[in-house]
């Protein structure tokens, strides 16, 4: 019975990507001295500042945002890259919203040709999509501070339920052969 091979420890779960990119980073700013509420302005202008109407510009803003805020980088530009996907018909929606508030030119027919009105005459071009780009930077900055305020709100309890979960989970006894994740 001396040659008997110790039984090794139960597997740890399959952690999708999402909690390993997403959750688990924030779930460690939490242990290491970051407040609920900083993570939670962060994720919130951090998701605000993603979706600025004017394309290649909301990464420097995140930068700009986590430095004058003393915000979480890595965290400001995880939220930034996560609502890529959404940007594009959130552009949509602001430069209509603009149009709306401030009045100004529909987007035009793609039959029309962007192309036509960027080469024939560039002044066309600037009138057109710069009054709306305007307009959807305006529209922007009247939904952005609500949606931040709101999204702060929804995300703080759940961020401090996170961190009383986390402190109970390192401040138990674990046996060695079941580890903290």
């Amino acid at each position: 019975m001396e040659n008997e091979t110790p039984a090794s420890p139960p597997a740890a779960p399959t952690r999708t990507p999402w909690q390993r990119h997403v959750i688990e980073p924030i779930a460690v700013q939490l242990t290491q001295g970051i407040t609920p509420e900083k993570i939670a302005l962060t994720l919130a202008v951090g998701s605000a500042l993603a979706l600025f109407p004017i394309l290649g510009t909301t990464t420097l803003l995140c930068i700009l945002a986590g430095v004058l805020l003393k915000l979480n980088q890595p965290i400001i530009q995880i939220v930034n890259a996560l609502c890529t996907p959404l940007h594009f018909a959130v552009i949509f929606l602001e430069w209509e919203l603009g149009r709306w508030l401030f009045g100004g030119p529909p987007l035009p027919n793609p039959g029309v040709g962007v192309n036509h009105l960027l080469f024939s005459s560039p002044t066309q071009f600037l009138e057109h999509f710069g009054l709306g780009a305007l307009h959807a930077i305006g529209a922007w900055a009247v939904v952005a501070p609500v949606w931040t305020l709101l999204l702060y709100m929804g995300s703080l309890p759940i961020l401090r339920e996170a961190l009383r979960r986390r402190a109970i989970l390192v401040a138990s006894p674990v046996p060695p052969e079941h580890p903290i994740p």
